[in-house]
């Protein structure tokens, strides 16, 4: 599904009042305090972003109010690496952006079996070469530093290296 069920969970936090705390704890603030200090912009994108929400079945609906509640429960670091992933996911171009949905989608539709021999292979290899997944990192790192347009000329070079 292409539209951002990330936003979607936060906007049902601030307006609908999704069971949670009155309270901010961190910031000792309400929802609507919160709100109240949004730009007329961010406003009208919440608004957005709940009148999509409305639009969708109410299975998805509790589907998403429960991503919200277990995302609350997860330990402060925890959320703040979702929250790392959902601003690299974010940076990525919307072909990029696609092509990571369709393999999710992938992933997610293979039997069990396969997803675990998947993982299991990952593991194993990353294990063996430590060196490798220090190169991969590092390789990551570099990339996330890169504009969008370093990206391309990057993955153009690679595509012609692979021709050769």
């Amino acid at each position: 599904m292409g539209r951002n069920l990330a936003i979607i969970g936060v906007v049902v936090a601030l307006l609908l009042g999704v069971p949670s705390r009155a309270q901010d704890s961190a910031r000792g603030q309400t929802a609507a305090e919160r709100f109240e200090k949004l730009s007329p912009e961010q406003k009208e994108a919440l608004r957005a972003k709940l009148r999509e929400f409305k639009a969708l079945p109410k299975e998805e609906q509790e589907r998403i109010r429960g991503n919200l509640e277990r995302f609350r429960k997860l330990p402060p670091e925890e959320r703040e690496r979702i929250r790392a992933n959902l601003r690299e996911f974010q940076r990525l171009s919307p072909e990029e952006r696609q092509l990571l949905r369709e393999r999710f989608r992938e992933f997610r539709n293979m039997d069990p079996e396969r997803k675990a021999e998947l993982r299991k292979r990952m593991r194993e290899y990353l294990r063996a070469h430590p060196e490798r997944r220090e190169q991969m990192m590092e390789n990551m790192r570099r990339w996330r530093q890169m504009t969008p347009e370093q990206r391309q000329d990057l993955r153009e070079r690679m595509r012609e290296r692979r021709r050769r």
